[in-house]
């Protein structure tokens, strides 16, 4: 066993600037010559992405409800366990989550269970006394939930600082570590829905410097160390996956600019499971990997790089006599789409893959965004009837038109959503088929990559044993 340091940074909302600022402070302890472990509170796959390029270690999502409080504090042993520090980005305000009665699914939840000291980003513009008003009430809103520091955001001026650091010591409240001047963190390019997605073109070595100057110049990051020693995390290898010598099956995954929304612990937990993974690009590659035995299409940008996939032809036919031919295919979201036959977009109408009867559209307006529990009415990929797992949902697409039952298609999901009481079905399958919405989170439950592993070896087509 060792003691690791650990910091969760929330925020007051959504907008209070935490996803910059926790850049930063990555950055800035990378570069103190520290391996620092990140995380990312939610089911988000920005940011994820973010953090693995400003730490150049891979960042993890940490989700109570989606993954279980057991999982997720045994990823913080896995993935902590030889890091100098861990830093968790929150998500939305500290308490939001899953629930407007409990604590299911937000930062605070995974705070107040793993033990983890908070440092709270807050929304300082036009305030003084007001501020610390605020943090008295963050830091007293739930019991077991310890705020341990304060970064004030968009400051007026250093004596504005001032005024807020005494506002809080009067009150006996957690100190300032931080004062951020109004625009003085470099801005990110927008992330919302993938506008711009995270990698080394647009979120660059150069941003990252700049984010950890700022954060250097403005926050103590001396005193943020002594925070996270409070927590002295508990880590341990105890909880480190079954390994296995000789891969089962060779599983093509999709990897490009278009398709990257996959957690990397789904892949992982596959590969544990007996994947050897072979990435390859809808965009660019001509044709799918030579004999793989199965194929996992995840979700993305299909409708920024219609044009490009929709011309990519040989790509296009590889993927559908492959499919045709019996072999198991997975696909989420944006993977839904691209096997469908069409998508359109502003820009027109682009013929894709046609694996599955169905077209969508894209929308100027979200269409769906929460939490999804799915339940399994039939034997599929993930396991036998009456299987759950959770999972995602966050789409602007919708599907237009289908002719799925027709084909003989089935809905094998029955689905209930958290917010509200919506329950449907989804996951069109067909015999050697999986295309949904909902991103699945299977790594959470260990026997959902050994079922998709078997279901791959009993539906392969090419002789590769």
């Amino acid at each position: 066993m060792q003691r690791v340091p650990a910091i969760i940074i929330g925020g007051t909302s959504s907008n209070a600037g935490k996803t910059s600022l926790t850049l930063g402070i990555v950055a800035a302890l990378r570069k103190r010559g520290l391996k620092v472990q990140p995380f990312k509170v939610g089911p988000d796959f920005l940011d994820p992405l973010y953090l693995s390029i400003a730490a150049q270690r891979t960042s993890y999502n940490l989700d109570g409800w989606m993954c279980g409080l057991d999982y997720v504090n045994r990823q913080i042993h896995n993935c902590g366990n030889d890091a100098d520090i861990i830093v968790i980005e929150g998500v939305m305000g500290l308490f939001d989550g899953a629930s407007v009665d409990s604590l299911r699914g937000s930062t605070a939840e995974i705070a107040k269970e793993c033990e983890i000291p908070v440092l709270l980003v807050g929304e300082a513009s036009g305030v003084a006394r007001s501020f610390a008003a605020t943090i008295h009430g963050f830091s007293t809103f739930e019991k077991g939930v310890e705020i341990a520091g304060v970064i004030a955001n968009r400051v007026g001026s250093a004596g504005h600082g001032k005024l807020l650091d005494n506002a809080l010591q009067h009150m006996n409240l957690p100190p300032l570590l931080g004062a951020i001047p109004n625009n003085s963190l470099p801005q990110l390019s927008s992330r919302h829905l993938g506008l711009v997605s995270a990698n080394l073109q647009n979120f660059t070595e150069n941003d990252c410097d700049a984010l950890a100057e700022a954060c250097e110049e403005y926050i103590d990051i001396d005193q943020l160390l002594e925070v996270a020693k409070k927590s002295s995390k508990q880590t341990s290898a105890d909880f480190k996956p079954e390994q296995i010598d000789t891969p089962k099956i060779k599983l093509a995954v999709a990897d490009d600019e278009a398709f990257h929304f996959a957690y990397p612990d789904n892949i992982q937990a596959l590969e544990s499971a007996g994947a050897e993974i072979i990435r390859f690009s809808p965009l660019k590659d001509s044709s799918l990997p030579e004999n793989i035995d199965a194929l996992y299409i995840p979700g993305g940008y299909p409708e920024l790089f219609a044009k490009e996939l929709s011309e990519n032809k040989s790509m296009l036919t590889s993927l559908s006599d492959f499919a045709a031919a019996g072999n198991a295919v997975y696909a989420e979201c944006g993977g839904l789409m691209y096997l469908g036959e069409k998508i359109e977009t502003a820009d027109g109408a682009y013929e894709l893959c046609a694996v599955a009867p169905l077209s969508t559209q894209m929308l100027e307006k979200r269409k769906m965004l929460g939490y999804t529990e799915v339940t399994l009415n039939t034997d599929s990929h993930f396991g036998s009837k009456g299987t759950v797992i959770r999972g995602h949902e966050f789409h602007y697409s919708e599907i237009t038109s289908d002719s799925l039952e027709e084909n003989g298609w089935k809905e094998i999901y029955d689905t209930t959503r958290r917010r509200g009481t919506i329950s449907s079905t989804e996951g069109y399958f067909k015999e050697n088929i999986l295309v949904s919405y909902v991103h699945l989170h299977w790594a959470s439950k260990s026997d959902l990559a050994r079922s998709f592993i078997n279901f791959c070896m009993k539906n392969r087509r090419n002789d590769n044993e």
